[in-house]
């Protein structure tokens, strides 16, 4: 041992360059290259969207990240009522960066073995410049297609969630049914919200949802989607943000869809006004009673902006709530 601590250099480099009958070989060209920079060719693949399967009960759980966007000054965003540098403390205790956060987009099919129930649908054609819009392709690689989706459900009527409904001017999911909140509708296709910051969804929700709207069910409060899903209602981020509890086998699971934002910003600490919340106040009022009842129940919950695969638990802290994210906890 002491004699291999002291190999100088010179004999180690020559017992690397040793083959295993102790015959020197030299590098080949091919080995070499290993160590040059790779070309864009090499680089530049696209990987498959990210999908993560699970059962719940006797449900089956799939979920898809439609994709990830990142973006600068994250004080920006969320604790607006906060300072900079308040909020970047909070994000470096949590090894975070502070000059850049990352959204990613998590939309989820629930199999109930006679429904596939798909809640949100991403970004769809809108977003695939910038390689989001891809839950039609995670679906692919789960094996569904389009066609076997059977109900289409929208936790709210944000972009981001609605953006997949049409794909090339037609239905996207063509043999589906819908599930709209009817608040968040009666809302979005108002003429009112014309000349107003929220003209923009106004817009949107006419060009992908209404034309749905004869295809519609509309629900409030504990309503009931198939058996075992049942509505929610948790407004703020939007004014009629529905969340959803899943239930099979007494098995739960808790769809928050926005309530939270961000793992650590918005759980951490609920009361932070996070600028895309519609009615700030009631939006963190929300956040504080669903996840208090997440954390005192013990309840797995998926949030849409979760980090993928946007599945974990909320336990209680002094000032809101830590994010613990599942791990085998569904496998076995």
């Amino acid at each position: 041992m002491t004699q291999f601590l002291h190999m100088s250099r010179r004999g180690l480099m020559g017992a690397v360059g040793a083959g295993a009958l102790g015959t020197p070989f030299l590098m080949t060209r091919a080995v070499a290259q290993t160590a040059q920079p790779q070309t864009s060719m090499e680089i530049d693949h696209a990987m498959p969207p990210e999908t993560n399967r699970f059962k719940l009960g006797q449900f089956e759980i799939l979920v898809v990240k439609d994709g990830a966007r990142a973006a600068p000054n994250p004080g920006e965003t969320f604790g607006t009522n906060q300072s900079a540098e308040t909020v970047g403390a909070l994000l470096e205790q949590n090894f975070l960066p502070t000059d850049q956060f990352v959204n990613s987009f998590s939309p989820v099919l629930v199999n109930t073995g006679s429904e596939l129930v798909l809640f949100d649908t991403g970004f769809g054609e809108a977003g695939r410049g910038s390689g989001n819009g891809r839950l039609i392709e995670g679906m692919a690689a789960a094996g569904y297609t389009p066609e076997d989706v059977t109900v289409v459900v929208l936790t709210h009527m944000h972009g981001d969630h609605i953006g997949g409904l049409m794909e090339k001017g037609a239905p996207a999911f063509p043999k589906a049914r819908y599930v709209f909140g009817q608040a968040e509708y009666d809302f979005w296709t108002d003429e009112k919200r014309v000349g107003t910051p929220a003209e923009g969804g106004h817009k949107g929700v006419l060009a992908n949802v209404k034309p749905l709207a004869e295809k519609a069910t509309f629900i409030g409060d504990a309503a009931t989607v198939v058996s075992g899903i049942t509505s929610v209602a948790a407004f703020g981020h939007s004014p009629g943000h529905l969340i959803f509890q899943v239930e099979s086998d007494g098995k739960q699971l808790v769809l928050t869809a926005d309530t939270a934002n961000h793992f650590v910003l918005s759980l951490q600490r609920p009361e932070w006004e996070v600028k895309f919340d519609m009615d700030k106040a009631a939006a963190a009022a929300s956040r504080k009673k669903v996840f208090d009842m997440i954390a005192t129940d013990r309840l797995p919950f998926l949030g849409y902006h979760m980090p993928f695969p946007a599945v974990g638990y909320a336990e209680k802290q002094e000032t809101g709530y830590r994010f613990v994210p599942k791990s085998y906890q569904f496998d076995i």
